[in-house]
């Protein structure tokens, strides 16, 4: 099949023009208007709309993301993978750990007790395996 273009060259190099997208009348009638509808939503916020107060707000003021500093605690290095959940929930309610950071942590004690019973399994087939094998 014979084309016009190599393969990897583009029909429109240029691109397409800025503003020729389907939305570009709308936002250029829309932004028309925008003094106005700002200066009336920021009526309404003011008089007590919170849907009003809430939009204006969210797009002038980027939200506030959470500054937890980086904090530890001790784990007990014997005891169930239990007894470190139970620590890290202490911790937490003791107001020693952040919540976001105890989540994290309970969260890694999840994986970790997913990873030993899959280790455990392992191990337990292993075994099944010699054992079946030495009978044979």
């Amino acid at each position: 099949m014979k084309t016009r273009w190599k393969p990897g060259q583009s029909g429109n190099p240029a691109g397409k023009p800025k503003g020729a997208g389907r939305f570009a009348a709308l936002r250029e009638s829309i932004a028309a208007h925008v003094p106005e509808i700002i200066e009336k939503l920021a009526l309404q916020a003011k008089e007590g709309d919170g849907m009003a107060a809430r939009l204006l707000l969210e797009r002038v003021y980027p939200a506030m993301k959470s500054v937890e500093q980086a904090q530890s605690i001790e784990l007990p290095k014997e005891g169930t993978l239990t007894d470190k959940g139970n620590a890290v929930l202490t911790a937490v309610a003791a107001g020693d750990l952040a919540p976001s950071q105890g989540a994290a942590l309970i969260g890694a004690i999840g994986t970790l007790a997913r990873v030993v019973e899959i280790d455990d399994l392992a191990a337990r087939v292993a075994e099944l395996e010699k054992s079946h094998a030495n009978k044979h």
